[in-house]
């Protein structure tokens, strides 16, 4: 289980979604592996040791042409999966959204692949640079090329794998049930992230403070646009004390902020100079949104894949369903976890920074009201977002809870009700409804 979400795990995560860090580094390993075969070849050459048996042999010239044709061989297969991933970058964007570029460029399979046949292209050159002249006749690096060799065939293994991981990868029940769990680890990691005070609570109360920050709290701007992507509570929280203040933040991660609006609200305002100063130490700001801390991110990503495939230029209606399903699992998976952390304490006990997160009706709301909005007069979207409802209620103790949840049913059934034309579909939707409510306890009044 992770801890914080802190500095580092944003660094780690903005050097996963990329696709050069991983050739880089296997090209790093291969020149020291080089390095290593090299340095064995100069022994033998030498007359220092003796190659096993094994070790391939031959003359110069043979060592340049087999070494060429291999580097030749490897260049075009680097050049083939490069327009196979374009391929499948420019699917993901029209079939699934731009926003699931970010999921296929961070895919740890294509990443590996890539650098694989870039690092054995490198050590296939840098041996065929060192083919020469020497005291003893020519220099051949008779390991070195076996070693050549023995990635060529990694690369045929490498290959096969891409070509079936990119066959699996863009299938679209695979695509959706990777942002689900994906999302469901974020959530879980958030969970685990409330490290923050080790003393027993003290000072103001959070009502207290909120009343302060309102009357009396000084804004502090952002100074650029873009996506609120991370906010680094640990290091706020080290800010606001040593600056003896509290920072309210009033906008989550995934908020858009415009330049110039208010990010942030320092009590007492003559510590906002000072927060404000250190203030970009403790937020990260970009040009699209990120899952880590965006919790919403995740449901709209599902989201969006439903609403592409229910447009009338698509009418996926099994894609729409596949997508409700998911959203049900994440959020029965969701539901007994999510306890949105919005107060920070420092070591002492004292209330330092005041978070927004967005409470598990909200994200009931974001993840039903916009399907079943693109869902009018669809009797089978309808009944699986009430089978969905009845599903996540089973696993929701909380009546508060089951209340946004009620709600998405009666709104489902007025649709129903409004929009189905045929009597017969209708019913089957009004059938799904009864059974929702015949999970709520009597206690419940629900209107029809």
């Amino acid at each position: 289980m992770r801890g914080p979400y802190t500095e580092a795990d944003w660094r780690r995560e903005a050097l996963r979604t990329n696709l050069w860090l991983v050739p880089v580094l296997e090209t790093i390993a291969v020149v020291v592996l080089f390095a290593l075969t090299y340095t064995v070849d100069r022994s033998a050459y030498d007359g220092l040791i003796t190659l096993p048996t094994w070790v391939l042999s031959g003359t110069a010239d043979v060592a340049r042409v087999l070494l060429a044709t291999v580097a030749a061989a490897i260049i075009t297969v680097v050049g083939i999966v490069f327009s196979i991933t374009i391929v499948a970058l420019t699917l993901a964007s029209t079939q699934f959204g731009p926003r699931m570029l970010r999921n296929f460029v961070r895919d740890p399979g294509t990443q590996l692949s890539l650098g694989t046949f870039v690092a054995s292209f490198c050590y296939a050159m840098i041996a065929l640079v060192s083919v020469g002249g020497g005291p003893h006749g020519d220099f051949v690096p008779h390991l070195s090329i076996t070693v050549t060799l023995l990635f060529t065939l990694l690369d045929v293994a490498v290959l096969i794998f891409f070509l079936n991981h990119i066959a699996t990868m863009i299938q679209l029940p695979v695509v959706i049930a990777n942002i689900a769990t994906t999302l469901v680890s974020e959530v879980t990691a958030m969970e685990n992230s409330d490290a923050f005070g080790v003393g027993a609570a003290r000072g103001p109360s959070h009502d207290e403070l909120l009343a302060l920050l309102v009357n009396e709290g000084a804004p502090i701007r952002t100074p650029r646009s873009g996506y609120l992507q991370v906010i680094r509570h640990d290091v706020l929280v080290k800010i606001a004390t040593n600056a003896n203040a509290v920072v309210q933040l009033p906008h989550r991660p995934g908020h858009f902020m415009v330049a110039g609006q208010v990010i942030a609200k320092v009590w007492p305002p003559e510590a906002a100079s000072s927060v404000a100063e250190h203030l970009a130490l403790g937020h990260v700001a970009g040009a699209y949104r990120t899952l880590p801390q965006d919790v919403s991110f995740g449901f709209d990503q599902l989201v969006e894949i439903a609403l592409r495939a229910l447009s009338p230029a698509v009418n996926d209606t099994f894609t729409g369903m596949t997508c409700v399903d998911w959203i049900a699992d994440c959020l029965c998976r969701i539901a007994p976890i999510w306890h949105p952390h919005r107060i920070r304490r420092d070591a002492e006990g004292d209330i330092r920074v005041i978070a927004f997160q967005p409470s598990f009706d909200r994200l009931v709301e974001r993840t039903f009201d916009t399907i079943r909005q693109a869902a009018i007069g669809m009797p089978a979207i309808m009944i699986r977002q009430l089978d969905a409802i009845a599903k996540v209620i089973e696993q929701v103790p909380d009546r508060r809870r089951r209340t946004a949840l009620i709600r998405q049913a009666e709104a489902i059934q007025r649709s129903n009700l409004a929009t189905v034309a045929d009597r017969s579909d209708r019913d089957d939707v009004t059938q799904r409804y009864e059974a929702v409510l015949n999970l709520i306890t009597p206690a419940v009044t629900v209107d029809a």
